[in-house]
């Protein structure tokens, strides 16, 4: 009685050992998935900008993704989008530079962005 008692306790410690080095591997392959992934290309393309938005981005080169971040910002924080069509955005001067003077789609506003970009 005493050796099967025995022999049961030896082989839940064995059974919970593998489930501890299961779980060792599945933490360590997930590390390694992290590590790997690459950034896409529109994250790594820089450009720069031309003079009238890099006033009013702040800066003289980015990504595009963060051209546009940096527009969305100005633009809320100047309240430009119009009050009953939020799709619509008002530039003022400084945008209008950009954007043009008219009234835009915020869907077009890329487009007249790339006019103000250059591969670096």
């Amino acid at each position: 009685m005493l050796k099967s008692a025995r022999a049961a306790v030896a082989r839940e410690r064995e059974k919970q050992g593998r489930i501890h080095m299961a779980m060792k591997k599945r933490k360590t392959k997930a590390k390694a998935k992290k590590t790997k992934r690459k950034s896409s290309g529109l994250t790594q393309l820089q450009y720069h900008l031309s003079p009238e938005l890099a006033d009013v981005v702040g800066t003289k080169k980015a990504t595009r993704p963060q051209v546009v971040k940096k527009i969305w910002v100005y633009i809320k924080a100047k309240k430009l989008q119009d009050t009953k069509h939020r799709r619509i955005i008002n530039p003022d001067a400084k945008l209008g530079e950009v954007l043009g003077r008219r009234p835009i789609d915020m869907l077009k506003m890329a487009g007249a962005i790339s006019k103000h970009l250059k591969k670096a």
